[in-house]
Protein backbone atom coordinates (compact mmCIF):
# COMPACT_ATOMS: atom_id res chain seq x y z
CA UNK A 1 0.00 0.00 0.00
CA UNK A 2 1.44 3.36 -1.02
CA UNK A 3 2.52 5.42 1.98
CA UNK A 4 1.75 2.66 4.48
CA UNK A 5 3.89 2.79 7.64
CA UNK A 6 4.94 -0.68 8.83
CA UNK A 7 5.10 -1.33 12.57
CA UNK A 8 8.85 -1.93 12.70
CA UNK A 9 9.19 -3.08 16.30
CA UNK A 10 6.37 -5.63 16.19
CA UNK A 11 7.64 -7.09 12.91
CA UNK A 12 11.18 -7.29 14.32
CA UNK A 13 9.98 -9.11 17.43
CA UNK A 14 7.50 -11.43 15.74
CA UNK A 15 10.07 -12.45 13.13
CA UNK A 16 12.85 -13.37 15.53
CA UNK A 17 11.66 -13.82 19.13
CA UNK A 18 11.22 -17.58 18.73
CA UNK A 19 14.37 -17.95 16.62
CA UNK A 20 16.92 -16.81 19.20
CA UNK A 21 18.28 -18.46 22.31
CA UNK A 22 17.51 -15.47 24.54
CA UNK A 23 14.74 -12.92 24.09
CA UNK A 24 15.53 -9.59 25.78
CA UNK A 25 13.07 -7.75 23.53
CA UNK A 26 10.03 -8.78 25.58
CA UNK A 27 8.50 -6.10 27.80
CA UNK A 28 6.59 -8.45 30.09
CA UNK A 29 7.66 -11.06 32.62
CA UNK A 30 8.05 -14.80 32.32
CA UNK A 31 4.48 -15.97 31.72
CA UNK A 32 2.37 -18.00 34.07
CA UNK A 33 1.33 -21.47 32.96
CA UNK A 34 -2.33 -22.47 32.83
CA UNK A 35 -1.69 -24.80 35.77
CA UNK A 36 -0.16 -21.99 37.84
CA UNK A 37 -3.12 -19.69 37.16
CA UNK A 38 -5.65 -22.38 38.01
CA UNK A 39 -3.77 -23.23 41.21
CA UNK A 40 -3.81 -19.56 42.23
CA UNK A 41 -7.55 -19.46 41.57
CA UNK A 42 -8.20 -22.83 43.19
CA UNK A 43 -10.38 -24.08 40.35
CA UNK A 44 -10.41 -26.05 37.10
CA UNK A 45 -11.77 -25.65 33.58
CA UNK A 46 -12.76 -29.21 32.68
CA UNK A 47 -16.44 -28.41 32.27
CA UNK A 48 -16.07 -25.10 30.43
CA UNK A 49 -18.13 -25.13 27.18
CA UNK A 50 -16.10 -23.84 24.23
CA UNK A 51 -18.86 -21.98 22.43
CA UNK A 52 -18.96 -18.40 21.24
CA UNK A 53 -18.62 -15.86 24.00
CA UNK A 54 -20.18 -12.45 24.49
CA UNK A 55 -18.61 -10.28 21.79
CA UNK A 56 -17.74 -7.33 24.04
CA UNK A 57 -16.64 -9.65 26.87
CA UNK A 58 -18.68 -11.57 29.41
CA UNK A 59 -20.62 -9.61 31.99
CA UNK A 60 -18.46 -10.89 34.90
CA UNK A 61 -15.22 -10.00 33.09
CA UNK A 62 -16.38 -6.51 32.18
CA UNK A 63 -17.47 -5.98 35.79
CA UNK A 64 -14.05 -7.08 37.02
CA UNK A 65 -12.30 -4.69 34.64
CA UNK A 66 -14.62 -1.80 35.52
CA UNK A 67 -13.77 -2.34 39.18
CA UNK A 68 -10.14 -1.44 38.42
CA UNK A 69 -11.20 2.07 37.34
CA UNK A 70 -13.05 4.18 39.93
CA UNK A 71 -16.26 5.52 38.40
CA UNK A 72 -16.26 3.14 35.44
CA UNK A 73 -19.48 1.41 34.38
CA UNK A 74 -19.67 -2.13 33.06
CA UNK A 75 -21.29 -0.65 29.93
CA UNK A 76 -18.16 1.45 29.40
CA UNK A 77 -15.90 -1.61 29.02
CA UNK A 78 -15.12 -3.37 25.75
CA UNK A 79 -13.02 -6.55 26.03
CA UNK A 80 -10.64 -6.96 23.11
CA UNK A 81 -8.05 -9.37 21.81
CA UNK A 82 -5.13 -7.61 23.45
CA UNK A 83 -4.68 -3.91 24.05
CA UNK A 84 -3.49 -3.70 20.43
CA UNK A 85 -7.06 -4.28 19.22
CA UNK A 86 -8.36 -1.78 21.78
CA UNK A 87 -5.94 0.87 20.51
CA UNK A 88 -6.81 0.02 16.93
CA UNK A 89 -10.58 0.39 17.25
CA UNK A 90 -10.10 3.60 19.25
CA UNK A 91 -7.99 5.13 16.48
CA UNK A 92 -10.41 3.81 13.85
CA UNK A 93 -13.29 5.50 15.66
CA UNK A 94 -11.58 8.83 16.27
CA UNK A 95 -9.07 9.55 13.50
CA UNK A 96 -10.03 10.82 10.05
CA UNK A 97 -7.77 12.01 7.19
CA UNK A 98 -6.60 15.53 7.89
CA UNK A 99 -7.10 15.34 11.68
CA UNK A 100 -4.33 16.38 14.04
CA UNK A 101 -3.11 13.75 16.50
CA UNK A 102 -0.61 14.50 19.27
CA UNK A 103 1.61 11.71 20.60
CA UNK A 104 3.96 11.75 23.58
CA UNK A 105 7.34 10.36 22.46
CA UNK A 106 9.22 8.11 22.91
CA UNK A 107 6.37 5.66 22.92
CA UNK A 108 5.08 2.30 21.80
CA UNK A 109 4.63 3.20 18.16
CA UNK A 110 1.32 1.46 17.37
CA UNK A 111 -1.04 4.42 17.74
CA UNK A 112 1.54 6.76 16.21
CA UNK A 113 1.66 4.52 13.14
CA UNK A 114 -2.11 4.02 13.04
CA UNK A 115 -2.74 7.77 13.14
CA UNK A 116 -0.36 8.27 10.22
CA UNK A 117 -1.89 5.41 8.27
CA UNK A 118 -5.36 6.86 8.85
CA UNK A 119 -4.20 10.12 7.28
CA UNK A 120 -3.64 12.29 10.34
CA UNK A 121 -1.05 15.00 10.86
CA UNK A 122 1.06 14.05 13.88
CA UNK A 123 2.47 16.39 16.50
CA UNK A 124 5.14 14.78 18.67
CA UNK A 125 5.28 15.90 22.30
CA UNK A 126 8.76 15.11 23.66
CA UNK A 127 9.33 13.38 26.96
CA UNK A 128 12.68 14.63 28.22
CA UNK A 129 15.20 12.26 29.77
CA UNK A 130 16.74 15.05 31.87
CA UNK A 131 13.29 15.67 33.38
CA UNK A 132 12.84 11.99 34.25
CA UNK A 133 11.08 11.30 30.93
CA UNK A 134 8.43 13.93 31.70
CA UNK A 135 7.07 16.51 29.24
CA UNK A 136 7.86 20.18 29.71
CA UNK A 137 4.50 21.78 30.65
CA UNK A 138 5.40 25.00 28.84
CA UNK A 139 6.33 23.03 25.72
CA UNK A 140 3.01 21.17 25.95
CA UNK A 141 1.17 24.51 26.01
CA UNK A 142 3.17 25.76 23.04
CA UNK A 143 2.83 22.63 20.89
CA UNK A 144 -0.79 21.70 21.56
CA UNK A 145 -2.86 24.49 20.07
CA UNK A 146 -5.84 24.72 17.73
CA UNK A 147 -8.10 21.73 17.14
CA UNK A 148 -6.57 18.38 18.09
CA UNK A 149 -8.60 15.24 17.60
CA UNK A 150 -6.62 12.84 19.75
CA UNK A 151 -3.83 12.96 22.34
CA UNK A 152 -2.05 9.61 22.74
CA UNK A 153 -0.30 8.94 26.05
CA UNK A 154 1.48 5.77 27.15
CA UNK A 155 1.60 5.72 30.94
CA UNK A 156 3.53 3.94 32.41
CA UNK A 157 5.72 4.57 29.43
CA UNK A 158 7.16 2.17 26.91
CA UNK A 159 10.16 2.16 26.32
CA UNK A 160 11.33 4.18 29.33
CA UNK A 161 9.36 2.63 32.18
CA UNK A 162 8.68 6.13 33.56
CA UNK A 163 5.34 7.22 35.02
CA UNK A 164 3.95 10.71 34.54
CA UNK A 165 3.98 12.92 37.61
CA UNK A 166 1.06 15.04 38.78
CA UNK A 167 2.29 18.20 37.00
CA UNK A 168 2.70 16.37 33.69
CA UNK A 169 -0.74 14.77 33.87
CA UNK A 170 -2.32 18.13 34.68
CA UNK A 171 -0.56 19.83 31.75
CA UNK A 172 -1.69 17.13 29.30
CA UNK A 173 -5.29 17.17 30.55
CA UNK A 174 -5.37 20.97 30.33
CA UNK A 175 -4.11 20.75 26.74
CA UNK A 176 -6.81 18.22 25.87
CA UNK A 177 -9.49 20.45 27.40
CA UNK A 178 -8.16 23.50 25.54
CA UNK A 179 -7.99 21.77 22.13
CA UNK A 180 -11.08 19.54 22.46
CA UNK A 181 -9.01 16.37 22.13
CA UNK A 182 -9.87 12.90 23.25
CA UNK A 183 -7.16 11.20 25.29
CA UNK A 184 -6.15 7.66 24.37
CA UNK A 185 -4.25 6.45 27.44
CA UNK A 186 -2.37 3.19 26.86
CA UNK A 187 -1.97 1.98 30.44
CA UNK A 188 -0.94 -1.59 29.77
CA UNK A 189 1.92 -1.55 32.33
CA UNK A 190 -0.30 -0.55 35.25
CA UNK A 191 0.14 -3.17 37.94
CA UNK A 192 3.84 -3.66 37.16
CA UNK A 193 5.16 -0.75 39.24
CA UNK A 194 8.24 -1.44 41.34
CA UNK A 195 6.78 0.69 44.13
CA UNK A 196 3.78 -1.61 44.46
CA UNK A 197 1.28 1.23 43.92
CA UNK A 198 -0.81 1.27 40.74
CA UNK A 199 -0.31 4.27 38.44
CA UNK A 200 -3.38 6.55 38.45
CA UNK A 201 -5.47 6.15 35.30
CA UNK A 202 -6.40 9.07 33.06
CA UNK A 203 -9.91 7.61 33.13
CA UNK A 204 -11.87 9.55 35.70
CA UNK A 205 -9.58 12.57 35.43
CA UNK A 206 -10.89 13.76 32.05
CA UNK A 207 -14.30 12.89 30.52
CA UNK A 208 -13.14 12.28 26.92
CA UNK A 209 -10.76 9.46 27.78
CA UNK A 210 -10.30 5.95 26.43
CA UNK A 211 -8.01 3.96 28.74
CA UNK A 212 -6.63 0.70 27.37
CA UNK A 213 -5.03 -2.16 29.28
CA UNK A 214 -4.44 -5.89 29.12
CA UNK A 215 -3.31 -9.01 30.96
CA UNK A 216 -0.09 -9.19 28.96
CA UNK A 217 2.46 -7.15 30.91
CA UNK A 218 1.57 -6.80 34.59
CA UNK A 219 -0.09 -10.20 34.75
CA UNK A 220 2.33 -12.40 32.79
CA UNK A 221 -0.55 -13.72 30.66
CA UNK A 222 0.14 -12.45 27.12
CA UNK A 223 -0.99 -15.72 25.56
CA UNK A 224 -4.57 -15.10 26.69
CA UNK A 225 -4.74 -12.09 24.33
CA UNK A 226 -7.16 -10.30 26.63
CA UNK A 227 -7.18 -6.51 26.59
CA UNK A 228 -9.79 -3.82 27.05
CA UNK A 229 -10.91 -0.27 26.51
CA UNK A 230 -12.57 1.66 29.36
CA UNK A 231 -14.47 4.81 28.45
CA UNK A 232 -17.96 6.32 28.48
CA UNK A 233 -20.82 3.94 27.70
CA UNK A 234 -21.60 5.89 24.50
CA UNK A 235 -18.03 5.65 23.22
CA UNK A 236 -17.83 2.00 24.29
CA UNK A 237 -20.87 1.26 22.11
CA UNK A 238 -19.08 2.84 19.15
CA UNK A 239 -15.92 0.84 19.80
CA UNK A 240 -17.93 -2.38 20.16
CA UNK A 241 -19.55 -1.75 16.78
CA UNK A 242 -16.10 -1.60 15.19
CA UNK A 243 -14.97 -4.72 17.00
CA UNK A 244 -17.80 -6.51 15.16
CA UNK A 245 -15.66 -6.05 12.05
CA UNK A 246 -12.40 -7.28 13.55
CA UNK A 247 -12.18 -10.30 15.88
CA UNK A 248 -15.86 -10.23 16.94
CA UNK A 249 -15.34 -11.80 20.39
CA UNK A 250 -12.69 -12.92 22.84
CA UNK A 251 -12.29 -16.67 23.15
CA UNK A 252 -14.54 -18.38 25.69
CA UNK A 253 -11.52 -20.03 27.32
CA UNK A 254 -9.49 -16.82 27.55
CA UNK A 255 -12.47 -14.82 28.85
CA UNK A 256 -12.92 -17.39 31.62
CA UNK A 257 -9.23 -17.44 32.55
CA UNK A 258 -9.14 -13.64 32.54
CA UNK A 259 -11.97 -13.60 35.09
CA UNK A 260 -9.89 -15.85 37.32
CA UNK A 261 -6.82 -13.61 37.00
CA UNK A 262 -8.80 -10.50 37.96
CA UNK A 263 -10.45 -12.07 40.98
CA UNK A 264 -9.88 -9.96 44.10
CA UNK A 265 -8.00 -12.81 45.78
CA UNK A 266 -5.86 -13.69 42.74
CA UNK A 267 -4.87 -10.38 41.14
CA UNK A 268 -2.68 -9.17 44.05
CA UNK A 269 -0.76 -12.45 44.03
CA UNK A 270 -0.13 -12.21 40.28
CA UNK A 271 1.04 -8.59 40.38
CA UNK A 272 3.25 -9.33 43.41
CA UNK A 273 4.91 -12.08 41.38
CA UNK A 274 5.39 -9.67 38.47
CA UNK A 275 6.94 -6.96 40.64
CA UNK A 276 9.29 -9.45 42.27
CA UNK A 277 10.52 -10.65 38.87
CA UNK A 278 11.05 -7.05 37.71
CA UNK A 279 13.00 -6.09 40.84
CA UNK A 280 15.26 -9.13 40.48
CA UNK A 281 15.70 -8.49 36.76
CA UNK A 282 16.74 -4.90 37.35
CA UNK A 283 19.27 -6.08 39.94
CA UNK A 284 20.74 -8.46 37.35
CA UNK A 285 20.96 -5.82 34.61
CA UNK A 286 22.24 -2.91 36.73
CA UNK A 287 25.94 -3.94 37.05
CA UNK A 288 26.17 -4.63 33.32
CA UNK A 289 24.84 -1.19 32.38
CA UNK A 290 27.09 0.52 34.89
CA UNK A 291 30.18 -1.36 33.70
CA UNK A 292 29.33 -0.62 30.07
CA UNK A 293 29.09 3.10 30.81
CA UNK A 294 25.46 3.38 29.71
CA UNK A 295 23.28 6.34 30.66
CA UNK A 296 19.95 5.12 31.99
CA UNK A 297 17.19 5.65 34.51
CA UNK A 298 15.72 2.80 36.52
CA UNK A 299 12.18 2.06 35.32
CA UNK A 300 9.31 2.87 37.64
CA UNK A 301 7.08 0.27 35.98
CA UNK A 302 7.31 -2.52 33.44
CA UNK A 303 9.86 -5.22 32.75
CA UNK A 304 11.93 -2.90 30.57
CA UNK A 305 14.99 -0.68 30.88
CA UNK A 306 15.89 1.94 28.27
CA UNK A 307 19.61 2.70 28.07
CA UNK A 308 21.71 5.13 26.06
CA UNK A 309 24.94 3.38 25.15
CA UNK A 310 28.42 4.72 24.27
CA UNK A 311 29.38 2.13 21.64
CA UNK A 312 30.24 3.41 18.13
CA UNK A 313 27.44 1.64 16.28
CA UNK A 314 23.91 2.35 15.10
CA UNK A 315 21.26 0.78 17.35
CA UNK A 316 19.64 -1.32 14.61
CA UNK A 317 23.06 -2.53 13.48
CA UNK A 318 23.90 -3.43 17.08
CA UNK A 319 20.63 -5.31 17.54
CA UNK A 320 21.09 -7.19 14.26
CA UNK A 321 24.64 -8.19 15.11
CA UNK A 322 23.50 -9.31 18.55
CA UNK A 323 20.76 -11.42 16.98
CA UNK A 324 22.87 -12.91 14.20
CA UNK A 325 26.11 -13.44 16.13
CA UNK A 326 24.95 -14.08 19.70
CA UNK A 327 21.31 -15.25 19.31
CA UNK A 328 19.97 -12.57 21.65
CA UNK A 329 17.11 -10.24 20.74
CA UNK A 330 16.79 -6.66 21.99
CA UNK A 331 14.79 -3.69 20.72
CA UNK A 332 16.93 -0.99 19.06
CA UNK A 333 16.23 2.65 19.81
CA UNK A 334 15.75 3.27 16.09
CA UNK A 335 12.37 1.56 16.41
CA UNK A 336 11.36 4.39 18.78
CA UNK A 337 13.00 6.94 16.43
CA UNK A 338 15.90 7.32 18.90
CA UNK A 339 19.27 6.02 17.74
CA UNK A 340 21.88 5.29 20.38
CA UNK A 341 19.44 3.57 22.74
CA UNK A 342 18.53 -0.06 23.43
CA UNK A 343 15.51 -1.38 25.28
CA UNK A 344 16.40 -4.37 27.43
CA UNK A 345 13.73 -6.70 28.78
CA UNK A 346 14.23 -7.55 32.46
CA UNK A 347 11.37 -10.01 32.97
CA UNK A 348 13.45 -13.19 32.74
CA UNK A 349 14.37 -15.59 35.51
CA UNK A 350 17.85 -14.99 36.92
CA UNK A 351 19.96 -17.69 35.24
CA UNK A 352 18.76 -17.21 31.63
CA UNK A 353 18.99 -13.45 32.19
CA UNK A 354 22.65 -13.71 33.18
CA UNK A 355 23.31 -15.98 30.19
CA UNK A 356 21.70 -13.51 27.80
CA UNK A 357 23.58 -10.52 29.20
CA UNK A 358 26.82 -12.47 29.07
CA UNK A 359 26.31 -12.80 25.33
CA UNK A 360 25.52 -9.10 25.03
CA UNK A 361 28.76 -8.45 26.87
CA UNK A 362 30.69 -10.50 24.31
CA UNK A 363 29.49 -8.20 21.55
CA UNK A 364 30.12 -5.08 23.68
CA UNK A 365 33.72 -6.23 24.25
CA UNK A 366 34.20 -6.68 20.50
CA UNK A 367 33.11 -3.05 20.08
CA UNK A 368 35.73 -1.87 22.56
CA UNK A 369 33.62 -1.87 25.72
CA UNK A 370 34.72 -3.43 29.05
CA UNK A 371 33.57 -6.69 30.55
CA UNK A 372 31.34 -6.50 33.62
CA UNK A 373 32.69 -7.53 36.97
CA UNK A 374 31.80 -11.14 37.89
Amino acid sequence: MSGFRPFAMERWQSTYEYRVDHNLSESGVEPLTVRELLELAGTGIDQLPLGYGQSNGSDPLRAAIAALYPGAADAGVVVCNGSAEANYIACWRLVEPGDTVAVGVPTYMQSHGLAGNFGARIIEVPLHEERGWQPDPEEVRRLLVGNIRLLVITNPNNPTGATLDREARAALIAAAERTGAWILADEVYTGAELSGADTPSFFGQYPRTIATGSLSKAYGLPGLRIGWAVTTPAMAADLWSRKDYTTIAPGALTDHLARLALDDAVRPRITARTRDIIRRGLAVLRPYLERWGCSWRAPEAGAICYAHYPWPINSSAFAERLRAERSVLVVPGDQFAMDGYVRFGIGLHDEPHHQALGRVNQLVRSLGGPAPAP
